[in-house]
């Protein structure tokens, strides 16, 4: 039986018991004691903690995100971090009340009820779990790849009041792990498999008075689709724009989707966009697309998922049309690790 410590979260005042193979943050959200993180891989540092006191095994947190000279200051990743003795940690990151709903991580078993060819190389994944998942649009579950012990993210494309239906959008990695070891070839329709959630904050949830723009490229597109059914459904957005970008019309899914909601939604406006295929829509990068419809982005909001070349391009493009900072928030879509293996649960 493995030992647990107790880690006591400063500024929370919260106490919560620590597998010693459990990482900090997977036993904070079990717990229900929200910390920031984005990635949970260790490859973005959002969920960064400064250990104040007691000892932690970094294992194999990366360099880049994790320095040795913030280790030797005591900075540790939550998504990796497990204790070696009891522990008291602060976040470096907000954890405090956001206004956002926050739901507990929990484990899931589910079966797939749907698997279809949507774009190119890219599948719709359908997946009815046993018991619902309660999560804020925007939000991801991880995927457990059988017999592998790793887990893969993936963003809910469904809105948050379909909690026992959730669905995914998977593009295909070559030699991938998840994808072209599982996704796109053994698994079929009827399969069981496990997941965790809800993971992961980034989100549109609470009424807001600044217009929207959501940019999305490739399966960026998920956690938007998600956004954009929850905004119009509790009609949190004055205007809602939405690009989703890609290289040719093979990669564009769910398009009359979106223009029967633009039909129904008079206030939604759907711009998809090409960049290397003539066709009767925009066509471009779809952050010069962006630049193009818009003289002054002042007063807006906007959530980015894709890339990180895109991602990053479009916070340049709308900080050049004068769009506040604080106003854009982002998800990137990076291709994970191949030995990322998932954390011990208890």
């Amino acid at each position: 039986m493995s030992e647990k410590y107790s880690v006591r979260i400063q500024g929370k005042n919260a106490d919560i018991a620590v597998e010693e193979n459990q990482s900090i943050l997977d036993a904070a959200l079990r717990a229900n004691e929200w910390l920031p993180h984005s990635c949970t891989q260790g490859t973005c540092g959002t969920c960064k903690l400064k250990v104040l006191c007691g000892e932690v095994d970094h294992h194999q947190s990366p360099e880049y995100t994790l320095t040795a000279e913030e280790r030797a200051d005591g900075l540790a990743l939550g998504c990796i971090a497990t204790p070696r003795s009891n522990l008291t940690v602060e976040p470096l990151g907000n954890a405090g009340d956001d206004g956002v709903p926050h739901y507990p991580l929990r484990d899931y078993e589910g079966t797939v009820v749907v698997l279809e060819d949507i774009a190119a190389n890219t599948r719709r994944l359908v997946v009815e779990l046993d018991t619902p998942m309660a999560f804020n649009a925007g939000q991801y579950a991880e995927l457990l790849v059988p017999e592998h012990g790793v887990a893969r993210q993936y963003s809910m494309a469904n809105p948050p009041t379909e909690t026992r239906r959730l669905e995914f959008h998977v593009k295909l990695t070559v030699g991938g792990l998840s994808t072209d070891g599982w996704i796109f070839s053994s698994m079929v329709v009827g399969e069981r498999i496990s997941l965790r959630g809800p993971l992961g904050q980034f989100n549109l949830v609470n009424k807001q008075d600044e217009p929207a723009i959501l940019i999305g490229g490739g399966t960026g597109l998920a956690p938007l689709k998600s956004i954009v059914q929850q905004a119009l459904a509790e009609d949190l957005v004055p205007e809602l724009f939405l690009y989703h970008g890609g290289r040719r019309r093979e990669d564009l899914y769910d398009v009359e989707y979106f223009r029967e909601l633009e039909r129904r939604y008079l206030h939604f406006h759907y711009r998809p966009a090409l960049s290397e295929e003539q066709w009767d829509g925009a066509m471009g990068l779809v952050t010069d697309v962006v630049i193009g419809d818009f003289s002054s982005c002042k007063g807006m909001s906007a959530y980015l998922c894709g890339p990180p070349a895109m991602v990053e391009a479009a916070v340049k493009a709308l900080k050049r049309r004068r769009m506040a900072p604080r106003l854009i928030f982002r998800e990137e879509f990076a291709i994970t690790p191949a030995a990322t293996a998932a954390p011990a649960v208890p």
